[in-house]
């Protein structure tokens, strides 16, 4: 993931640059900022990163669309990319076509279910959806008798209850009754553990993002606030404050580029990409709330403020923590996995990487 080489993230990141600055966005109310991100995010592709060419896609690596997504977390950009380059994946595993326009995926949480029926028609309740009030489209995981389908759905046909997470950003509940989709078609190979694991480490890698950027925008506070006639940098505590901070970002971007490396190399999600992917939203949830606790307190009372930027990345972060499934569910199931595979088995998963 060498973003130096890499096109897909520098044109993302010139994007960002010009349409979605923390500062311009933190001051729009009205949300004008979105439509012209969007349109450009779109006219370059990047919605539809993992998208074949011959599916409607820009057919780029999975290597290109995690680095990207650690670049949108850089720039807590709030509008539902991560949701429909995922949504665009879980279709094209299905040899399913991606439609114009924003996406997200259905479920979201490990615990939810979507049930396709004998006559082709999908019911179940989604939670925490992210961006579904957005979506003019949802990418549905589905069980049925015949095993897992995967299907796109008009996100007119479902119900949708709106709601917010910590970052205010849309965390909504879908429910779909009796719901014809567009396409449906069944997923050999496939299940609703390999989708969550695939979502987290997206979520881990905005996780890593974000708190790269809590970390810049920490230590430039730090030389600039003058206290006591001199700047606030030049105080043991607050660098050893800052080096907290720096230990969480870094050990979060190794973790979740390390999950990122693994799914990108790995033919199947089998034991290893588990182990990468579970540790990396177990890790990177972890550092979102230490990091995030870390940078307030360098600022203190005023990066609470709704005038200053760093709560668009601190809250970001820890609502991420909980989408496609959270820290303790995670830690529950690896916990599982490297039980079930006996303590002999332990030390050979963990060094497999």
């Amino acid at each position: 993931m060498a973003e130096s080489d890499n096109i897909v993230v520098e044109t993302a990141e010139k994007i960002f640059a010009d349409l979605a600055d923390p500062q311009t966005i933190n001051n729009d109310k009205k949300g004008s900022w979105q439509a012209p991100l969007w349109q450009a995010l779109s006219e370059a592709g990047l919605p539809l990163s993992w998208v074949p060419d011959d599916l409607g896609g820009s057919g780029a690596s999975l290597a290109d669309g995690f680095a990207l997504l650690n670049a949108a977390g850089r720039f807590a950009v709030a509008v539902p990319l991560a949701e429909t380059m995922l949504a665009g994946w879980l279709l094209a595993q299905a040899k399913i076509a991606s439609p114009e326009g924003e996406m997200t995926v259905l479920p979201a949480s490990p615990k939810d279910r979507i049930t396709l029926d004998a006559d082709g028609a999908l019911s179940g309740r989604a939670r925490g959806v992210p961006f579904a009030k957005a979506a003019k489209h949802f990418a549905v995981l589905a069980h049925g008798k015949d095993g897992i389908s995967i299907a796109l759905v008009e996100a007119s046909k479902g119900r949708i209850e709106s709601g917010l997470n910590v970052g205010y950003d849309h965390s909504d509940t879908v429910t779909l009754d009796k719901v014809q989709p567009v396409t449906v078609k069944p997923a050999k190979g496939f299940d609703q553990t390999t989708l969550m694991l695939m979502g987290g480490v997206a979520r881990s890698l905005q996780i890593a993002g974000a708190l790269e950027a809590m970390l810049d925008i920490s230590v430039r506070y730090s030389n600039e606030r003058v206290a006591f006639e001199k700047k606030i940098s030049k105080f043991q505590a607050v660098q050893h404050n800052l080096a907290r901070l720096a230990g969480e970002s870094a050990a979060a971007l190794a973790a979740a580029t390390s999950a990122a490396d693994a799914i990108a190399n790995a033919k199947s999600f089998d034991d290893e990409v588990y182990l990468e992917a579970a540790s990396a939203k177990i890790r990177c949830a972890e550092a979102a709330e230490k990091g995030g606790a870390i940078a307030h307190q360098v600022h203190g009372a005023i990066g609470f403020t709704s005038e200053h930027i760093l709560h668009r990345f601190s809250l970001r972060a820890l609502a991420w923590r909980d989408d496609f499934g959270s820290e303790s569910h995670w830690a529950v199931e690896l916990g599982k996995l490297v039980a079930n595979r006996g303590a002999d088995e332990l030390w050979p998963l963990v060094a497999s990487r």
